[in-house]
């Protein structure tokens, strides 16, 4: 199950934060910020693109979308999303419940300027009914992420 390594990744590189497992799907920003009891750009959706053949991982508030002039610049090409069995394979979570922490494959993680807003984000655990509280900009330290502009207001 890949909630596993996601846990793995945080018991070893983040101790001191803890999954949140509910009952019902987090799996889309609406239902996982009704969940958590947050505006849905707390949700931090976590985007699986490639452009060519170089596939990556793209953190964003859960209230914007992807900006294909913003990337075609940034990337060089137009992005496309990975279909559901590519991005279990890649990464190892399940669509719903992609986060950047316990990646089957070492994928490029960028986190848009879109979090930012936010003292708190919480992005999925790996599985479509978890989670977990973080600040953005440790989030992008724990995954090694970059920060980029690709994104514009939904």
């Amino acid at each position: 199950m890949s909630i596993d390594t996601a846990r793995g990744f945080l018991a070893e590189h983040a101790p001191d934060l803890t999954i949140i497992e509910l009952d019902e799907s987090t799996a889309t920003v609406e239902l996982a910020a009704k969940a958590h009891g947050v505006e849905p750009g707390q949700i931090a959706k976590t985007l699986a693109l490639k452009v060519g053949e170089q596939p990556f991982l793209v953190v964003a508030a859960g209230d914007v979308r992807l900006d294909n002039a913003k990337i075609r610049e940034r990337f060089d090409g137009k992005a496309k999303m990975l279909d559901e069995a590519t991005v279990m394979e890649l990464t190892s979570h399940p669509v719903g419940g992609v986060c950047p922490f316990g990646l089957a494959t070492d994928l490029p993680v960028y986190c848009d300027e879109s979090l930012k807003r936010f003292d708190e984000v919480l992005p999925a655990a790996g599985s479509p009914t978890s989670a977990v509280r973080i600040a953005p900009s440790r989030l992008a330290e724990l995954v090694g992420a970059e920060w980029v502009d690709v994104c514009a207001p939904a």
